[in-house]
């Protein structure tokens, strides 16, 4: 009886052999590709940490942005590519070592932005706003800046948000900002 059960086993797997793609002339599929290309549509990136952006209008009021925080070069360089929209109210905070003329693209990136150029004194020092999407065209304020804020285009204007406006920055204490 163990011979018998051992030589079935056998006539399976030959069976199955037979069928493999490889036996027919092609290869195998793809097991598990990984994409490394930040860039890439179908890149799959670590979950970025959340925090929350408190601006005041130029009437002082104030806004409130939850977003979420790209620290290091890789989340940096994808930024917001390949969404399709960004709710109200939610944005990236893109956080540099130190301040520095900043300058951002839209490449891949599918919905036009507002950009907050910030100091680490947490004043706006420029704004580009509605950034036209899918385009390498630089897209700076020409003043040093530590953080940029990426929101909804048009927010801006609508809420009242003006260059020399005051940011309050929660939820970054335990992030840790890679070159």
């Amino acid at each position: 009886m163990r011979g018998r059960g051992l030589r079935g086993l056998c006539a399976v797997l030959l069976l199955a052999a037979c069928e493999a793609p490889e036996a027919k002339g092609r290869p195998p599929a793809p097991a598990g590709r990984v994409v490394t290309d930040v860039s890439a549509e179908d890149y799959v990136g670590p979950t970025l940490p959340r925090a929350r952006v408190l601006l005041k209008d130029a009437y002082g009021g104030v806004h409130r942005v939850d977003v979420e925080v790209a620290a290091t070069s890789d989340t940096r360089t994808r930024g917001l590519m390949w969404r399709k929209e960004l709710a109200a109210g939610k944005g990236m905070l893109f956080v540099f070592p130190r301040d520095e003329v900043q300058s951002f693209w839209m490449r891949n990136t599918l919905i036009p932005l507002d950009m907050l150029f910030i100091n680490a004194a947490g004043r706006i020092v420029g704004i580009i706003e509605n950034a036209e999407p899918r385009t390498l065209t630089p897209r700076t304020v020409g003043v040093p800046g530590r953080y940029v804020l990426e929101v909804p285009g048009g927010w801006c204007q609508k809420v009242g948000i003006t260059r020399g406006s005051s940011v309050e920055l929660q939820g970054l204490e335990s992030i840790q900002v890679v070159p």
